[in-house]
Formats: C-alpha cells, sequence, structure tokens
C-alpha cells in the first residue's frame, strides 16, 4: 500500500474539498447529535481546519482531538480553547484504552483504507455506557441521485478521481454504513439522516450568496429531513458497545 500524503489530500483539486455549505451542514449535524450525547469528555477523530471541534469544544468541558494531519492540527487550534487537546497520529497507531465518553467520526470513515480495523479499535476506546457517533456523506442525497442521471458519475455509490484524491476510498449509503459498524462489533441504537439535499454542495455555495437560499429555507431543508433520512446529505449512526461476557477485565 503506498504511503498516504495526508497534508495533501485535503488541499483543492477538480473539486474543491471543503464548500461553504459544509460549514453550514457541520451545524446541522451537531444539534442532530447533541441529544445522543452522555455525560462526560469527548474523542474527535479527525478535525479538518476545526469548525466540528469548535462546536464539540462549546459541549463538553474536556475534548481530545485526533488528526493525522499536522497543517489541519495548527488550524484548527487556532479555533478552539486552549484546554482542547490535539494528538497528531494515524488512528491506526493510537492507543486510547477506555479513556472516553462520547467518540464522533464525523466525515471521515469514507477516508479509511480499512474502516472496519479502525472501528474495532474504537470500541476499546470507549468507557462503559459510552457513544460512538459515525457520521458520512449520503450515496443516495438527490443531488447525488441527479449527477448520475446526468451523466455525470456513474453510480450512487460511485468514488470518482477527484474524490479519491482527496482521500475518500468509499461512498456509503445506510446498508453499507451499518454493515461495516455491525462488523466492527457495535450496537446501532439510532439512526437518522441530516439536511435534506436537492442541490450539490457548489450550487448551494453559488445561491447562497443571493437572497435565494435564506436561513428559512436551510432550516427547511434540515426539519425535512427529518422526515427522509434517506435523502439527507449525511447520515449518522449512534452505537454503543457491550463488551462480550468473558472479555472483562
Amino acid at each position: 500500500m503506498h504511503t498516504r500524503d495526508h497534508n495533501r489530500e485535503f488541499q483543492d483539486n477538480a473539486r474543491k474539498y471543503a464548500y461553504d455549505f459544509d460549514y453550514v451542514l457541520r451545524r446541522f449535524m451537531m444539534r442532530s447529535l447533541q441529544p445522543f450525547t452522555v455525560n462526560g469528555n469527548a474523542l474527535e477523530m479527525g478535525c479538518f481546519e476545526g469548525e466540528m471541534t469548535e462546536l464539540l469544544a462549546q459541549r463538553f468541558g474536556e475534548l481530545t482531538v485526533i488528526e493525522a494531519a499536522s497543517e489541519l492540527i495548527a488550524r484548527a487550534r487556532q479555533r478552539v480553547p486552549e484546554r482542547v487537546n490535539f494528538v497528531e497520529s494515524l488512528f491506526e497507531k493510537a492507543d486510547f484504552a477506555g479513556q472516553f465518553d462520547n467518540i464522533f467520526l464525523v466525515h471521515t470513515l469514507e477516508h479509511l483504507d480499512d474502516p472496519v480495523a479502525v472501528m474495532r479499535q474504537v470500541t476499546g476506546w470507549l468507557r462503559p455506557g459510552g457513544r460512538f457517533m459515525v457520521v458520512v456523506p449520503n450515496a443516495n442525497a438527490p443531488s447525488r441521485q441527479i449527477a448520475v442521471k446526468m451523466g455525470l458519475i456513474s453510480h450512487n455509490s460511485a468514488v470518482t478521481s477527484a474524490e479519491f484524491e482527496h482521500g475518500h476510498r468509499v461512498t456509503y449509503s445506510f446498508d453499507t454504513l451499518e454493515r461495516d459498524v455491525r462488523t466492527a462489533g457495535f450496537d446501532i441504537i439510532h439512526r437518522g439522516g441530516v439536511f435534506f439535499k436537492p442541490l450539490a454542495n457548489s450550487q448551494f455555495d453559488q445561491l447562497m450568496q443571493t437572497d435565494i437560499i435564506s436561513p428559512e429555507y436551510l432550516e427547511g431543508c434540515y426539519t425535512l429531513g427529518m422526515q427522509y433520512p434517506d435523502l439527507c446529505a449525511s447520515i449518522f449512526l449512534v452505537c454503543e458497545y457491550v463488551m462480550p461476557r468473558g472479555l472483562h477485565a
């Protein structure tokens, strides 16, 4: 396997890595996940430039972030209080045995070479009663299905060459996400979608500069997404891990 350059993968190529719409979506993600969090500390796996880190730091007094790209850690540090602890490491090389009450893997699972292996590690990082929350872009988002009908991508779950350059290795839908999470050993206690998504990110970015897309429209898409999770921009699972009998220390 070739060595990946995590500082290169988030650079723009034929497609942008991050759109203004992504930042809007992060706030809606936090609204969706917050009711399922438990008291205690938290771990964020992968921080990009710190938009989600900033929201998590408002919720948790004790927050640790693990990120492989040194440039992204430098950017995220500038957005959050000094109490946030950053660890520069690949997930595969980390050892957080039994340390966390809440673990967030947001728009990162699809970047992993072996997502099931990493999530198996995460089962050991949770404290008893802890929650693991995983969020991924949705292969079945209407904007993506429209792109298939337009001939821009071959099928809903395709990984385009530009996405691959950005580190994407898989495009999940509920069935494949649930398969991987269960294979890793987690129990799924809730599933949901974040933000009904009729347009591509680039289209949202253009329209948000006008009065066509208002805050009320964005709120309406978020609320409608609760009714149609399979047609949302992102899908999420809230998970718990119960150690099998005979494995307790």
